[in-house]
């Protein structure tokens, strides 16, 4: 792994996952829409804007990262399109939705637990880009890639190349982004995640590994009202460690998914 340096602040990028009306929720992961809409008006009102974790990083690599979040959604649930995308629409935020190209059209078979919800097909997927969201990999079927009993090498590869390239075939355009399941991550899934050509991945509480490869996020769930995610975000940067990270790859201004600029509240 090459050398990183420091950057000038803690990174600040939270993690949603389903955003729906339910009661039924045990791992406490889905957001109703209405807080998801509140949420997102009060970052507006605090001088903040919710943006990919592609144009948080290449932000921050410029030096202009300040008054910028990154607002991730994992396992690409259907219920982004219905719900969590005109919210983020609404209030000029963009995000990044990491999806499971080998579950498309499928639903959380992993959660042995809970409901089952329906994941993104093709043109769910496809929906999002088009508004301008991120479309990142969560690798093909959300498995643990730090099982090592259970990942071989041929594995590796293809929850982390094969999701890569099956996810550009659908949007039709380069995906830059990963995401480790669970939030786990080793050296060995670093380094596939680096080889697969991906420009950076997001963990949760990666530790010593932190870094472009391995960034961290704060988990917002179903018990966060606005108390809690303050605080949450305040002690964000003092709970995780510092980011470092070498100069981000410049992506063409065509690559960048754009959205309608809508002012703060």
């Amino acid at each position: 792994m090459p050398a990183d340096t420091p950057s000038a602040g803690p990174l600040r990028a939270v993690m949603y996952h389903s955003v729906a009306d339910t009661a039924d929720d045990p791992y406490r992961v889905t957001v109703p829409p209405a807080r998801l809409g509140k949420q997102l008006s009060l970052m507006r009102r605090c001088g903040l804007t919710g943006v990919s974790m592609e144009r948080l990083l290449r932000a921050r690599a410029e030096g202009k990262g300040a008054g910028l979040v990154g607002l991730t959604f994992d396992d690409g649930y259907a219920d982004f399109v219905e719900h969590a995308l005109p919210a983020l629409l609404r209030h000029g935020c963009t995000a990044t939705v990491y999806v499971l190209p080998g579950r498309l059209g499928g639903s959380n078979e992993w959660d042995p637990l809970g409901p089952r919800k329906p994941l993104l097909t093709e043109d769910g997927i496809r929906a999002a880009a088009d508004a301008g969201m991120e479309i990142g990999s969560h690798g093909l079927l959300h498995t643990d890639l730090t099982d090592h009993g259970a990942v071989d090498a041929e594995l590796l590869a293809a929850e982390t190349a094969r999701s890569r390239e099956l996810l550009a075939a659908v949007i039709g355009s380069e995906v830059t982004g990963f995401c480790y399941p669970y939030g786990n991550v080793d050296a060995r899934a670093a380094d596939a995640v680096r080889a697969a050509g991906y420009r950076y991945a997001v963990a949760i509480d990666p530790g010593p590994l932190t870094g472009l490869f391995a960034l961290p996020r704060v988990h917002v769930g179903s018990q966060d009202n606005a108390a809690r995610l303050f605080l949450k975000y305040a002690l964000h940067g003092r709970r995780r460690a510092p980011v470092p990270y070498g100069p981000y790859p410049e992506l063409h201004e065509s690559e960048l998914p754009r959205v309608q600029e809508v002012p703060a509240p």
